[in-house]
């Protein structure tokens, strides 16, 4: 279930505990408010009592003098009641009228009650008992009683008292209100108390059992079940679970565990085999923003430059063995005269293998396409690595021309035949959408080289949800690691509308499903590569250490492009501080940094390339002889047969990157020594840190500890650096880069198949 989909499910608990809540409210409400009435009712009643007890014994008190007026004449009896009609306080008054009607006298404050004064004394009159009316007049509420006086068995006349009693509908308003707040208060209060207990028995017992299945499904947490679930049942089960989860971990670890070394072992051939019945009657697409092959001018000749980094370093020899078609960016100033008039030419040039496809961008397109969003946005946002992203909207704009280009590059290419194309990296995630909504029968793979940040850091980007969507065009989406994939499929379910199915590690958005998974990649044998081996081996390897004046000194190595995510000024810093807790060393090891420049375009890398070789002068200044120099730091794009030269005389390789997706180079070193004497310190921020465990894993943000590890890599017994390094290269070996690609492959054949099923 995704994110958005529990929000929702939430929502509903959430809706449904409301509706509950509401009908108690009505329910509490509707009998309070019920209570309230009748008390308010009776308590009006008792009122009226008292008010009629009131008049009723200023009857008796005037009654003997009213008589004795009534046996007068009219002019002697208003004269009599002269001083008895006048009304005080909530009295207004009293009225006299003779049997017949006829008033004989009434108080100045009902001079405005005639009507109802006349009215409840002739009802008595025709009663011949007492009568009280309540009613409303003159702006008041009024009550009068009536009371026939008889005299020797005989009425003589009417005797009428009348109250205001206004103050009767103020009090029974104070206590309306008065019981309303009451009743909000204690229907609220069941409210509150409802959803509390609802939290405490239910959600939150669930909410750890949902938190804890979790932690057991991507980090196969160790813990029990939490406690206080709802009942013992759950807790077994859950228990249950998790060892059936954990033993089935367990069964596969061991079947793998148990192929033969032979087994493991992938070869251009192995691959070439699979790919044919992987790929069935459909060609091999790779589209990526790098080429591997780029043409500069050198002395008015187009000279092939083979550009660093990983990409190239794993794909190439895939090309090779199965051919295809790679589509690419031409950045070289001579790329245009090396290919045809299409962008085309076959490659390597020695032994063509396999199509290169150049695609052309305009230098404002590629500043703001690859420059910009790529790498000054999508880069540092996804390496964590201290550097603030740029997000500009003018580079958003380039971002997707480009992208529509590669696009529209791949449809040209593969006209209308059946076609598996697989996206390379950050610079083109949109285009997996583009090639869906032109051909859904396409299977499309993507394969993203750089790490996966957390989903709160990738919710910078300010166009995340295009990119997600671009990306999810992809049947199948790989990353270099299972925590990769964990933090796109946690990234996808806070920002997109989506269903997840994290049983089988997939994404169901618009009627399309994307499966995620990892691959590690990794990297080609050098004997499968062009350079000196044997006795050519050792002549490079002494020329090299002739030219850098190297003498008899332990080389350590690292082959690095110059980014700040690669952790060289850490590095840099970590030797001057071997040198100095360490004085031994000096003298007795030189470190190379090849370092391949990148990027210069970039503000931010032009300062941390001069940041770097002032590092590096300060450092050699302080500890430098007469005929050493601790730090060899050489700026250039490297060809294979040296950076493997360099690999292989090094005694120590170093990767101490800041953030690395995988870093090939820790693996390469792995490949390159062919004696075993080896050591590879390795960043264990970099994905192959996990591959790697025999290698000395350093936080290379601890500088003490650092320099330790180079002086124990330094020192390290013969016997004890072999059998490390013959257990990391068993591990190279069997997880090469043909195996990475057939896993590859396998799970676009997968993808392809589902492909043609929904089609259909």
């Amino acid at each position: 279930m995704t994110r958005a989909l529990r929000r929702r499910a939430r929502r509903t608990h959430s809706v449904r505990l409301l509706r509950i809540g509401i009908l108690v409210a009505i329910v509490i409400g509707l009998a309070t408010s019920i209570f309230a009435w009748q008390q308010v009712q009776l308590e009006r009643e008792i009122d009226l009592e008292d008010i009629t007890r009131r008049a009723q014994a200023m009857v008796r008190q005037r009654s003997a003098q009213v008589l004795t007026a009534l046996a007068a004449e009219d002019d002697t009896a208003q004269a009599l009641l002269a001083g008895e009609v006048i009304g005080y306080r909530r009295l207004l008054g009293y009225a006299v009228f003779r049997p017949d009607g006829r008033r004989l006298a009434i108080g100045r404050g009902l001079l405005d009650l005639d009507a109802p004064v006349e009215r409840v004394a002739a009802d008595a009159v025709l009663a011949a008992s007492e009568v009280t009316l309540l009613t409303h007049a003159s702006g008041m509420l009024v009550h009068a009683l009536a009371q026939p006086l008889p005299a020797h068995g005989q009425p003589q006349g009417v005797l009428v008292v009348v109250h205001d009693v206004s103050y009767l509908d103020e009090r029974v308003a104070a206590r309306l209100a008065q019981y309303a707040f009451w009743t909000l208060t204690v229907t609220l209060l069941a409210v509150a108390l409802i959803v509390m207990a609802n939290w405490i028995a239910y959600e939150r017992p669930l909410s750890k059992l949902a938190e804890w299945m979790r932690r057991l499904r991507v980090d196969n947490a160790p813990d029990l079940p939490p406690a206080g679930l709802l009942s013992g049942n759950l807790h077994r089960e859950s228990n249950e679970l998790a060892a059936s989860l954990r033993a089935a971990r367990s069964s596969s670890l061991s079947l793998s565990a148990a192929m033969t070394h032979q087994e493991q072992v992938w070869t251009a051939d192995r691959l070439r085999a699979h790919a044919l019945a992987a790929l069935a009657d459909a060609q091999l697409v790779v589209v990526s923003n790098r080429e591997p092959y780029m043409h500069q001018w050198r002395d008015g000749k187009p000279q092939v430059i083979v550009p660093a980094g990983g990409l190239v370093t794993a794909l190439d020899p895939i090309l090779q063995s199965c051919g295809g078609t790679w589509i690419a960016h031409g950045a070289g100033d001579a790329d245009r005269a090396a290919a045809d008039a299409h962008g085309r030419l076959t490659v390597p040039l020695a032994q063509p293998r396999y199509t290169l496809q150049r695609v052309w961008l305009s230098r404002a397109e590629e500043q703001g396409y690859y420059y910009g969003f790529a790498n000054e946005g999508l880069w540092p946002l996804c390496h964590l690595a201290h550097e603030r992203p740029v997000f500009r909207s003018d580079d958003w704009q380039h971002y997707q021309t480009a992208n529509r280009r590669f696009a529209d590059a791949v449809l040209n290419e593969i006209g209308s035949r059946p076609a598996v194309v697989v996206v390379q990296d950050y610079q083109l995630a949109l285009v997996p959408r583009l090639l869906k909504e032109a051909r859904p029968d396409l299977c499309v793979g993507m394969f993203w080289h750089i790490p996966w940040p957390n989903s709160d850091a990738f919710r910078i980007c300010p166009w995340g949800a295009q990119i997600l969507d671009g990306m999810l065009g992809a049947d199948l989406l790989g990353f270099h690691l299972q925590q990769y994939c964990n933090n796109f499929l946690d990234t996808v379910d806070r920002i997109l509308e989506s269903r997840l199915d994290w049983d089988h590690c997939a994404i169901d958005r618009c009627g399309k499903r994307s499966q995620v998974r990892p691959f590690p990649i990794s990297v080609q044998p050098w004997s499968e590569r062009n350079v000196p081996l044997g006795s050519a081996l050792e002549q490079r390897i002494a020329e090299l250490r002739k030219q850098h004046q190297l003498g008899d000194c332990i080389v350590t190595v690292g082959v690095d492009r110059v980014d700040y995510t690669k952790g060289l000024p850490e590095r840099f810093r970590a030797i001057a501080r071997l040198l100095e807790k360490y004085p031994e060393s000096k003298g007795r090891f030189v470190h190379i940094a090849l370092g391949a420049p990148s990027r210069t375009h970039i503000p931010r890398y032009r300062a941390h390339m001069d940041k770097l070789e002032a590092l590096a002068d300060e450092i050699n200044w302080a500890h430098r002889t007469d005929s050493w120099q601790p730090i060899h730091f050489l700026v250039a794009h490297h060809d294979p047969a040296t950076v493997h030269a360099f690999m292989a005389m090094a005694r120590v390789c170093i990767v101490s990157s800041l953030h690395d997706g995988m870093n090939l180079v820790a693996k390469e070193y792995v490949m390159a020594q062919h004696t075993g004497d080896g050591v590879l310190v390795l960043s264990g921020f970099a994905g192959a840190a996990g591959e790697l465990p025999d290698a000395l894993i350093i936080n290379p943000y601890d500088t003490e500890q650092f320099a330790d590890a180079m002086h124990s890599a330094l020192t390290m017994p013969t016997d004890a650096c072999r059998a490390r390094m013959q257990r990391m290269r068993q591990q190279v070996e069997e997880h090469n880069i043909y195996r990475w690609a057939a896993a590859l492959l396998a799970g676009l054949a997968e993808a392809s198949t589902d492909v043609r099923g929904r089609l259909n």
